[in-house]
């Protein structure tokens, strides 16, 4: 460890002790490990020029690779003591497409918890809008446990909302078929996205509930395993959601196909209705000597007329073959 720390300007730094809420972290840069009682939460910008070196000061290397890596998927794992723990959020940052999942990198050990984010999560305003107001956690667990909960509370609410669309489609598919390509792809967008990172985050918030540290206590396993349930149900409705608009996507398409069939019909039978009148007209507009009816006031009504009859003959012999 450098004999003079990095300074670090975290987005927030909390001490919280047992019977004293929540204070900010008194000095002017911050140390992970409490100097009183209680435990320590530290919250970076993954964008502080100085994280990195501060990180390299107080925990080991790997760590440090795991805070700072560019890109993430949802893991934990067990390493000296601590976790190491990756969760993705729903971007619900205005103007964001919620199925851009914002990723929260954390090493929580028995008295530590160090987040590190790229862009805004609600969930964990949220979880320090508790603390602030006076609610006590009393241990490291609890807060990882409710912070664990607001990321799911969140793409719960979002995949719920993706059911509803997917109920609106399916009722739209029957009355404006028409008009539902757009909305049907950004919806199948969304799903795919979302379920990529909510199947390996199940798997990694299973395992935390499972696993033996000592900072998490029998009600914080419960309370991880209720969140664990949550997020299968959520994997569970993405699932059923992509299935359901993987079957109007199917009705679209035989519907097209309908269409063109109807619309390739269509054109057979003018094509049909046509040929004649075209060797006709060809036949006749051959610039040669000897074509009847040349001189003839009376020729070109008669081959108006001779069209018009082929014409009608062709529709007759359609109908009485019954193709149309």
């Amino acid at each position: 460890m450098d004999a003079e720390p990095r300074r670090l300007t975290p987005l927030f730094a909390l001490d919280i002790a047992p019977g004293a809420g929540a204070a900010p972290v008194a000095e002017d840069w911050p140390e992970a490990m409490p100097r009183g009682e209680g435990f320590r939460w530290i919250h970076c910008d993954m964008a502080d020029p100085a994280l990195e070196a501060w990180l390299a000061d107080f925990l080991p290397p790997l760590v440090v690779a795991a805070l700072v890596q560019a890109e993430t998927r949802p893991r934990c794992d067990l390493f000296e003591g601590g976790v190491i723990l990756n969760l993705r959020g729903v971007n619900l940052n205005h103007g964001a497409p919620v199925e851009d999942m914002v990723s929260l990198r954390l090493w929580v050990q028995g008295r530590t918890i160090v987040t590190v984010r790229l862009r805004k999560l609600k969930a964990v305003e949220a979880v320090r809008a508790m603390l602030e107001s006076g609610v006590e956690f009393d241990g490291v667990g609890a807060a990882l446990a409710a912070l664990a909960e607001g990321l799911t509370e969140r793409i719960e609410t979002v995949s719920l909302d993706l059911a509803d669309q997917a109920d609106a489609l399916e009722e739209a598919m029957l009355t404006e078929p028409g008009g539902l390509s757009a909305r049907l792809a950004a919806a199948r967008l969304t799903v795919i996205k979302l379920r990529r990172f909510l199947g390996p985050q199940r798997e990694a918030m299973a395992r935390l509930a499972r696993m033996d540290v000592d900072f998490l206590g029998a009600r914080d396993r419960v309370h991880l395993a209720e969140t664990t349930n949550a997020v299968t149900r959520s994997v569970e409705e993405l699932d059923a959601t992509r299935e359901r608009l993987a079957a109007v996507q199917d009705h679209l398409d035989a519907h097209l196909g309908k269409e063109m069939a109807r619309n390739g019909y269509l054109l057979s039978i003018v094509a049909a209705v046509f040929l004649p009148l075209g060797f006709l007209t060809g036949l006749f507009g051959v610039n040669v000597g000897g074509m009847p009816g040349v001189n003839a006031a009376w020729a070109f009504g008669a081959l108006t007329g001779a069209m018009v009859v082929a014409g009608l003959g062709v529709l007759a012999l359609l109908r009485w073959l019954r193709w149309i």
